[in-house]
């Protein structure tokens, strides 16, 4: 990724504060029980306020959300990325295979958390669909539970979320669930903003 090490370097400002807790967090004891608590409170506070976020992290397009690289930890560790959703824009069924920690930045977002077999067909919905308010924090993980499907929850208006996962999300080989019960698709999401 060539246009990693610009990523690799630690921002200013709230979003500074909260890669630095997370890197002194995972430097001091990386499993997933101790950590993800951990990030899950410095999330919290990160996503009480929003005015710290660059406009060229909030960018929507027209047609699918956008995930915007924020910082990438230099040995791939963690990642903080933003997700845009434009009006009426969906995830598909997907999973993560790492531990994430997502905050609700402005507007709204549905979640759905889904059960697979282990062949990972016919996925059904797990509990209820939740809405994600502003300053709402959410954790996905392997065992916690880590398929979902999300959502804007507005056909009017952009909304952003802020998510920090416990590797370098965008070279992660994850899945996408078909709904129809097909086999499950390996993907890599890779980035909106980095080539």
């Amino acid at each position: 990724m060539e246009n990693r090490p610009q990523f690799a370097v630690v921002p200013s400002g709230p979003l500074g504060d909260f890669v630095r807790q997370v890197t002194s967090a995972i430097n001091e004891n990386s499993s997933e029980e101790l950590v993800l608590p951990q990030v899950a409170s410095f999330m919290k506070t990160l996503v009480q306020n929003d005015d710290w976020l660059s406009e060229e992290f909030c960018k929507p397009h027209p047609e699918y959300y956008q995930q915007y690289l924020l910082y990438a930890d230099p040995d791939d560790r963690f990642s903080v990325v933003s997700f845009v959703w434009g009006p009426g824009q969906a995830t598909p069924i997907h999973d993560h295979t790492v531990w994430g920690v997502i905050g609700m930045l402005r507007g709204s977002e549905y979640a759905q958390a889904y059960d697979v077999a282990l062949d990972g067909m016919q996925p059904k919905p797990k509990g209820e669909t939740h809405q994600l308010q502003p300053g709402d924090v959410e954790c996905v993980s392997p065992t916690l539970g880590d398929v979902h499907k999300v959502w804007n929850a507005f056909n009017d208006r952009v909304s952003v979320s802020v998510h920090a996962y416990g590797a370098n999300i965008g070279k992660v080989s994850r899945h996408v669930y078909p709904a129809d019960g097909a086999a499950p698709k390996t993907f890599i999401s890779g980035y909106s903003n980095v080539n």
